[in-house]
């Protein structure tokens, strides 16, 4: 199994993610999800808001720069195409020459720009598996990829689920593959 690295973990993140966003019908937007407080559509703005805070915060934006210009409903009448733009946006932002050897301002302080690029993919990743769940699609995460963000996520879950990001995780079978053991980890149900 080759090692997946961060751009081409993010870049599976997003198709991943935008794959899921695309198969959503009208009538699924209202959906909840396995992130019980959030519907289809509130996964997808939270997604989309986290998507346009990435160009700014890789530029050397602060959050005090950025204020509340992402916060509320970010999607408008068409979810499809915001998650398009600020996924573009964002994969842009990530692919720019050294962006991933500079520091960028987080809520925690300043960030190692390649510790918030795993994060992000990290994020949309696992994200992605609960917009396809709540669909009814099978899951977006490849064992490749999920193995590779099992070995990333390990060492920052505890702080993760401190900090409320995640939930505790949820027990598995030994024999259960790394997209299973990866959600898991992350607190949800992969059965």
């Amino acid at each position: 199994m080759a090692r997946v690295d961060l751009l081409e973990a993010h870049g599976h993140a997003l198709r991943a993610f935008g794959d899921a966003v695309h198969a959503a019908g009208e009538a699924d937007w209202g959906h909840r999800t396995p992130c019980t407080e959030w519907t289809v559509r509130d996964l997808v703005n939270h997604l989309v808001a986290e998507q346009l805070w990435a160009p700014a915060l890789l530029a050397g934006a602060t959050l005090d720069d950025v204020g509340d210009r992402y916060d509320g409903d970010v999607l408008g009448e068409d979810p499809v195409s915001a998650w398009d733009a600020a996924a573009e946006a964002a994969r842009e932002a990530f692919l720019d020459e050294g962006i991933l050897e500079r520091a960028v301002h987080v809520s925690t302080g300043l960030l190692p720009a390649r510790e918030y690029g795993w994060q992000m993919t990290i994020d949309a990743a696992v994200h992605a598996w609960d917009l396809a769940t709540a669909l009814g699609l099978p899951g977006p995460v490849t064992e490749d990829l999920a193995e590779r963000l099992l070995d990333v996520v390990r060492p920052w879950v505890d702080e993760w689920q401190g900090l409320g990001i995640f939930a505790p995780p949820v027990p598995v079978p030994r024999d259960a593959g790394p997209a299973a053991r990866l959600v898991a980890l992350l607190g949800r149900d992969p059965r």
